[in-house]
C-alpha cells in the first residue's frame, strides 16, 4: 500500500521487502508506507512483523530489497544501507538498555562523544530540563523509578538530534498517569523538532491516547493506514475489528440489496436474525462478516417505536456482569450479542437474567468485512 504525501520534508517513506523464518515458519515482510512528522502508532497482533520493521528502518536488519528515506536522507536503497551510526535514528527498546553503571547524565551523553565538550554539556542540560530529570543527573538507573528510567531512555535517544524516533513499547509497564505525562513531554519536544515517531503498542487505549496517525500491520503487510479513528472505528478487516475490541463478530449472508436507500439486508448464519447494514459490493447469497461494537447497541425494556435506527431485535437477557462502571449484558436474540450499559441504565430498566428486551442497532453500527 503506497501512500502519497505531498510535502516530503521530514516524511518517513519506506518500501521494505524481507523474507525470513520466524518460529519455524517462513515469513515475508512487505511494507509500503509514508508517515509525516508526529506520532504514528504501529499496531498489529503479535508476530505481525512490527519489531522487524523497526529493525529494518534502524539498520539492525537488512531488507532484501526496497527503499527507506526520511525526507531527502536515504537510509537504504538498491541493496545498500547507511551504517547504523550514521542514520541519525533514535531507538528506544522495551527493556530501555540503559547502562546500569553509568549515572543518568553519563547515559545521556553517551552518544555525544564526537561533539566538543561545550556542545555536549549544552545538549545534555537542555534535554534533562525538557524531560524533567535534571535533578536525577547524578543517580544511576537502579536508583530511580521506572517512569524516570523511561524519561532517561527517551532523553538519551533524542539528545543526538535524530531525524526519526523508533519506540518499541517503551511505556508498556507504566501506569496511565505516568505514561500520559511522559508522552506530553515527548509531544512538547516534537513540536520544536517535528520528526516522525513510530510507536509500537499492543494497547488499544494507547492507540487513541497517543497517536496522530496509525499503521496497522498484519502478517508483514500494512493493511490499513489513517487516523486512529478512521482505522479502528470502521474496520474493513476482521483482524482490525478484533484488535479494536469489537465484541460482536458474526458471519452473515446477504439476503437483499436496497440500492435506493443505500442498505442491504443480511442474515446472521445459523439464526433468523436479520440486520440492515450499509450497502457494499456483494452479491445476494454471498457471505460476509459483520462487526458490531457492544457500546453501539441500545437496550429497551418495552418494544420501541418511532426510532431512526433500522434494527430492532427482540431478545432475552442471558447474564449480566459488572466490570468497574460498565455492565456487560449477554442477550440471546437468536444469536448471542454483548451489550455495554451503565450501572444506572441497568437499574432503571430493572434488568436481570431472563428479562425480555429489545436490541436497537443503527445501520452504520454494522461494519461489513470480507470473510
Amino acid at each position: 500500500m503506497a501512500v502519497e504525501v505531498e510535502d516530503r520534508q521530514g516524511v518517513l517513506t519506506a518500501q521494505i521487502r524481507k523474507q525470513f523464518c520466524s518460529s519455524g515458519r517462513a515469513f515475508e515482510l512487505r511494507a509500503d508506507f509514508a508517515v509525516p512528522p508526529g506520532i504514528t502508532i504501529l499496531f498489529g497482533p503479535s508476530g505481525a512483523g512490527k519489531t522487524t520493521l523497526l529493525d529494518c528502518i534502524a539498520g539492525l536488519t537488512r531488507p532484501d530489497s526496497g527503499r527507506i528515506a526520511v525526507g531527502n536522507h536515504v537510509l537504504f536503497a538498491d541493496g545498500t544501507g547507511v551504517p547504523v551510526q550514521r542514520r541519525r535514528i533514535g531507538y528506544v527498546f522495551q527493556d530501555l538498555a540503559l547502562f546500569p553503571h553509568l549515572r543518568v547524565e553519563e547515559n545521556i551523553r553517551y552518544g555525544l562523544a564526537p561533539l566538543a565538550a561545550g556542545e555536549r554539556g549544552q545538549r545534555t542540560d537542555s534535554i534533562l530540563e525538557s524531560f524533567r530529570i535534571a535533578h536525577l543527573r547524578a543517580r544511576r538507573p537502579g536508583e530511580i523509578s521506572s517512569g524516570e528510567r523511561q524519561r532517561v531512555a527517551l532523553a538519551r535517544a533524542l539528545v543526538t538530534d535524530p531525524c526519526l524516533l523508533l519506540l518499541d513499547e517503551p511505556l508498556a509497564a507504566l501506569d496511565a498517569a505516568t505514561k500520559s505525562m511522559i508522552v506530553e513531554d515527548l509531544r512538547a519536544w516534537n513540536q520544536l523538532h517535528r520528526i516522525p515517531i513510530l510507536y509500537v503498542t499492543h494497547s488499544r487505549d494507547e492507540v487513541f491516547a497517543l497517536g496522530e496517525n496509525m499503521l496497522l500491520l498484519e502478517e508483514g503487510k500494512v493493511v490499513a493506514q489513517g487516523t486512529p479513528h478512521q482505522v479502528m472505528t470502521a474496520p474493513r478487516r476482521e483482524t482490525v475489528a478484533q484488535l479494536a475490541g469489537f465484541e460482536n463478530i458474526f458471519t452473515v449472508q446477504v439476503v437483499a440489496a436496497h440500492e435506493d436507500r443505500g442498505t442491504m439486508t443480511c442474515r446472521i448464519t445459523g439464526s433468523k436474525v436479520e440486520l440492515e447494514t450499509p450497502l457494499v459490493r456483494a452479491e445476494v447469497g454471498s457471505t460476509l462478516r459483520v462487526a458490531i461494537d457492544a457500546g453501539d447497541i441500545l437496550l429497551a425494556s418495552v418494544p420501541p417505536t418511532g426510532l431512526s435506527a433500522r434494527n430492532v431485535i427482540p431478545g432475552r437477557v442471558i447474564s449480566l456482569e459488572q466490570r468497574d462502571v460498565i455492565v456487560v449484558a449477554k442477550v440471546d436474540c437468536g444469536a448471542e450479542m454483548a451489550v455495554h450499559l451503565t450501572l444506572a441504565a441497568r437499574d432503571a430498566l430493572h434488568l436481570q437474567p431472563g428479562r425480555d428486551v429489545w436490541l436497537v442497532i443503527k445501520t452504520h453500527s454494522c461494519h461489513l468485512m470480507a470473510e
